[in-house]
């Protein structure tokens, strides 16, 4: 029997592989609204940091995330069709979609990039979207989710790869699951004590499914 009736996936570096598109078009982006630029030379340093950290250190005004975070969703609509899941992503999905696991999708991207990347087959085994969340906004997103299919928080673990989601996921009770090739460092991950961490995509059927 599955450990949870419930798994809600972050997209951005959990399912999608989206690091190096960020990375592309975060200077433009800092050009554009006045933030500082990303010092490529301190990214392992950068990836430690949680989100609030890293938008100080940025110089970037909580006032003008609107605007951002609706910007770099206009230019990943253009270049979701080139924007590719993880290895293994889809397989996991499927496995546990197959093993009667409820599947959300909680994250700050918009619902339509994240289904043109998934594709038709993998975005119908999902049962929510909620998506296009404030940076620190994903808590009633959750909500939002867990009220739609009638799961209790505890039948449920949410799995992302920021500080943010495991703080997000805490606030509502959710059961707290990190993966190890996202955005953050895994060391970082890790000492918050999350309640799972995957070292591979595997170990999510592995450990839940």
């Amino acid at each position: 029997m599955p450990a949870y009736k419930l798994v809600i996936f972050d997209f951005d570096g959990t399912l999608g592989d989206t690091m190096a598109w960020f990375l592309d078009t975060a200077d433009a982006m800092a050009d554009r609204f006045g933030y500082r630029k990303i010092d490529r030379s301190q990214l392992d340093v950068l990836r430690t940091m949680s989100a609030r950290d890293l938008m100080k250190l940025q110089k970037l005004p909580a006032l003008k995330m609107p605007m951002i975070a609706a910007h770099f969703h206009t230019l990943m609509a253009h270049d979701a069709g080139s924007i590719r899941l993880f290895d293994g992503a889809p397989e996991v999905l499927r496995t546990l979609h197959a093993a009667g696991v409820k599947l959300a999708v909680v994250s700050s991207n918009t619902e339509a990039n994240i289904r043109v990347v998934l594709g038709e087959e993998l975005s119908g085994l999902v049962s929510q979207f909620a998506c296009g969340a404030s940076v620190f906004g994903k808590a009633s997103k959750f909500r939002r989710v867990l009220k739609a299919l009638g799961v209790a928080p505890g039948e449920a673990i949410s799995i992302g790869d920021e500080i943010r989601d495991i703080d997000a996921a805490r606030e509502v009770g959710l059961a707290t699951g990190v993966v190890c090739w996202g955005y953050t460092a895994p060391d970082a991950l890790k000492a918050q004590n999350p309640d799972r961490v995957f070292e591979t995509i595997a170990e999510i059927v592995d450990q839940i499914g």
